[in-house]
């Protein structure tokens, strides 16, 4: 994506291992510990030791705040922000040195954990404080560990990822994050003809999908709101303002769709969430950054989109 990544240890600008083909190929997390409820573990649930690093553009960014202001973690796992520019060298940026690590740029979190890391400096991080390393960056699992294992610590006791539904969750998440979620990247990113067709397809078929699905249920698995509806939240926050603009996501708006459009202004209705969604912020980020996709830098005024709109979605 022209940020650059580490290699050994080292910030180069160079990222074209991420490309194959005229297809984007999205980089595998590498921090993958959990933090759990169990005292005796690595990484134990504690109040005030964990940090949350984001940039509040970020969609992977945006499902680890909601689940954190879903579960009330607001006071046991703090938080702090990049700046939403994602400068050419050295990538996400800190407005201000990083104040409990000295950083000035995610990449020396990296470095910090493994001094010899190979790869994206990406958020979000979770950072433990009281060993001065990374727990993880695996989005996905960053959401699970603030679902259940910080439930000693907070009297918020929904459960987004119910063992009874966790096999049809896991269905839909994995169709939804392969060709919607990583689909949009994978439309915007493509520099071949026939591969931004095909993802393209495979994107818009999936929009049907679940406008079919969600015609029929509130939710995306039943009547209850789960981790499924929280990981497709931010890509429909973005889409008609940042993907179908300049990733070419263009054969339909969300909004063209009723079921889907009433249903996401749902989930950003719901207590907690509108404060962590900044519409203005991902167009300044997305356009402002990605200066391979829109060389100019320069930051459409539109659409105009209303999410506090009545819904009407049953």
């Amino acid at each position: 994506m022209g940020v650059g990544v580490l290699i050994d240890g080292k910030w180069t600008d160079d990222d074209e291992t991420y490309r194959k083909g005229g297809a984007f190929i999205r980089a595998t997390t590498a921090f993958r510990a959990f933090v759990t409820a169990d005292s005796n573990a690595a990484f134990p649930a504690e109040a005030g030791r964990y940090h949350l690093y984001v940039a509040r553009p970020c969609p992977w960014c945006h499902r680890t705040m909601i689940f954190r202001a879903l579960k009330k973690l607001e006071d046991v796992v703090s938080m702090s922000m990049v700046e939403p520019l994602l400068p050419l060298e050295e990538g996400w940026k800190f407005a201000v040195p990083d104040p409990i690590t000295g950083a000035r740029f995610v990449h020396e979190l990296y470095t910090k954990a493994d001094p010899h890391y190979t790869g994206r400096a990406s958020v979000p991080v979770l950072w433990d404080k009281k060993t001065g390393t990374i727990v993880s960056n695996e989005s996905s699992e960053i959401i699970r560990m603030f679902n259940g294992a910080f439930a000693a610590f907070t009297e918020e006791r929904t459960d987004y990822y119910p063992t009874a539904l966790r096999s049809e969750i896991d269905a839909v998440n994995s169709r939804v994050y392969e060709t919607l979620n990583n689909g949009v990247y994978r439309c915007g990113l493509a520099t071949g003809q026939a591969i931004y067709e095909q993802v393209v397809t495979e994107l818009f078929a999936t929009l049907d999908w679940l406008e079919a699905r969600l015609a029929k249920s509130r939710y995306l698995v039943g009547e209850t709101v789960t981790e499924a509806d929280w990981r497709l939240f931010p890509t429909l926050l973005r889409f008609d303002a940042v993907y179908y603009p300049l990733f070419k996501c263009n054969l339909r708006h969300v909004y063209e769709y009723p079921a889907l459009w009433s249903y996401a202004r749902v989930l950003y209705q719901m207590p907690g969430i509108a404060a962590t969604c900044d519409v203005d912020e991902c167009k300044l980020h997305y356009f402002g950054s990605l200066r391979m996709v829109n060389p100019s830098g320069v930051v459409p005024k539109g659409p105009k989109l209303d999410f506090t709109a009545r819904q009407g979605h049953e």
